[in-house]
């Protein structure tokens, strides 16, 4: 079910206590309202934007262990991580692909000092692996990295990890959570919190599409707010001490001529100790990251100069062709909710992404840090904590084997579409229906207008923001030309939801300011 109007009415029901009400539709939240409602909870989401709109929808894409952690020598969190990259593989095949990964090597030490490395990182990964570690010739390095820098090169060393769409998987896990019974709603924005005797029993919230002010009871309630989860914390307890020390990353999308192929690019320490990849994504290289602190929280934060440069500045190290700023397609930037350390000196870089639970003495549940490929566990971990505060009957978690809608085995990926698994169904239907579902709205991405009416009907996209950012990738794969098609979107959208052209006009402006944020002239 995804009729806002039937969603709403459940959770307006005054006598419905929900197990679990959630606050936060990213990764975590997602998974905790799948967990929760699996082990028979009754269970309530609420997100006060659109599901991933923070840092769910801005990651580098990768399903993946950690490699760089194994060099800090945290080896119980990449074993964790493994694990959970070879069951998001698993659930989410349509989502989740293999991805061969190579290290070019340009001094003589680095191809066996990374070849053992990573073949630790294959054998800690079990049964669960999906590839051997191999050294590369030197001529076997440029064929696998077509447009990399040959001088001085003396070899590579590829890997595998995984890559994968995070915001269509977000999607996908609310169409899940929906689908077992839980109750789900984007745009719906928690103002406050429900106490009696001075614990939390439920919570207030806004529905920004229509105003209306929804009361709820629950007997547990779970902060998965991500880099905001201080401001939940201090809507509870207004001196709380901080538990997010938010950084920034920003990737930069460019065009595949850069580094053709099927490999990606990954170069294990630049020179200021980062990572830095370069991942082939939706016909586009996706290059970054940055790892910036960041004293505030936003919802759209904007890249600093200094970080596109240091990214445009780094590939052009390893590439023949450097990128310039004229080659930069889309920027999008995202804020890691990292755990905020004891130790006021220690850099974002250095903080570990293991996540923490905090329970307020009001019995609020707060999850933060970790990262995408570890979110199915901290889901498990927090609905644990938050069910045994509750006192709810302990039931053993069935989400290690659990297929995300959507799925499907054997997509093409040279179908554009393929990113929708089993619900590739539902756009054939669509266009065998009415011959007008095949209009092409943008050859660039591509986007036909199918996707757009899908993206209402099926993913309760409710602004243009909602369709092109989340349901399809318009705007981190081009900004410019997502700003074109905007007005066609719209008007698309409008028709399909009966609002008035003042909805268009006003959506269109929205999208634009928005998309400003992805050029670098923010």
């Amino acid at each position: 079910m995804t009729d806002r109007k039937q969603i709403v009415s459940q959770i307006r029901d005054p006598a419905t206590i929900w197990d679990l009400a959630i606050i936060g539709g990213g990764a975590t939240g997602l998974g905790a309202a799948i967990e929760s409602v699996t082990r028979g909870y009754r269970t309530v989401l609420f997100e006060q934007d659109d599901f991933s709109k923070g840092t769910s929808s801005r990651s580098t894409k990768l399903v993946h262990g950690g490699v760089r952690y194994l060099a800090q020598g945290k080896v119980r969190l990449v074993m964790e991580a493994l694990r959970e990259r070879g069951r998001l593989r698993k659930n989410a095949p349509h989502l989740v692909r293999d991805q061969p990964f190579v290290i070019p090597c340009y001094s003589w030490w680095m191809v066996p000092f990374y070849t053992i490395g990573l073949t630790l990182y294959d054998l800690m990964a079990g049964k669960l692996g999906i590839g051997r570690s191999v050294p590369l010739s030197r001529g076997r390095t440029r064929e696998a990295l077509p447009g990399i820098r040959e001088k001085r090169l003396r070899g590579g060393v590829r890997y595998f990890d995984c890559q994968f769409d995070d915001s269509r998987m977000a999607v996908n896990l609310a169409q899940t959570a929906l689908e077992k019974g839980a109750v789900v709603l984007n745009h719906c924005k928690v103002t406050g919190l429900l106490k009696t005797d001075n614990k939390v029993t439920g919570l207030v919230a806004e529905d920004r599409e229509t105003g209306e002010v929804l009361r709820i009871r629950s007997k547990s309630v779970v902060n998965a707010t991500g880099v905001f989860v201080d401001r939940i914390l201090k809507m509870d307890e207004p001196g709380a001490r901080d538990m997010v020390k938010p950084s920034q990353g920003i990737h930069l999308v460019l065009d595949r001529k850069f580094l053709d192929g099927t490999n990606a690019l990954m170069i294990p320490r630049t020179s200021d100790g980062r990572v830095v990849f370069a991942v082939p994504w939706h016909n586009r290289l996706v290059v970054g990251t940055t790892d910036v602190e960041k004293h505030e929280a936003e919802l759209e934060p904007c890249a600093d100069k200094k970080e596109v440069a240091f990214i445009l500045e780094t590939a052009g190290r390893f590439l023949d062709t450097p990128p310039r700023e004229e080659d930069v397609l889309s920027i999008f930037t995202g804020l890691r909710p990292l755990a905020a350390p004891l130790d006021e000196g220690q850099k974002t870089k250095e903080i570990s992404r293991v996540h923490i639970i905090l329970v307020s003495e009001s019995g609020l549940v707060s999850i933060t840090g970790g990262k995408w490929t570890t979110y199915r566990r901290m889901a498990e971990d927090v609905v644990d904590r938050a069910a045994g505060i509750a006192g709810l009957p302990p039931r053993e978690s069935v989400t290690r084997d659990l297929p995300i809608h959507g799925y499907a085995n054997g997509m093409d990926p040279k179908d554009p579409y393929c990113w929708y698994g089993s619900d590739r169904q539902k756009l054939d239907a669509l266009i065998n229906e009415d011959a007008g579902m095949t209009e092409v709205i943008s050859e660039k991405f591509p986007l036909i207008k199918a996707q757009v009416i899908l993206a209402v009907r099926e993913e309760m996209a409710l602004t243009v923001e909602d369709c092109l950012s989340r349901r399809v990738r318009a705007l981190q794969l081009d900004a410019r030309e997502s700003i074109r098609v905007a007005p066609r979107v719209a008007a698309i959208m409008a028709e399909e939801m009966g609002l008035p052209d003042e909805w268009i006009r006003d959506q269109v402006e929205r999208f634009t300011e928005l998309a400003g944020y992805y050029l670098l002239e923010c």
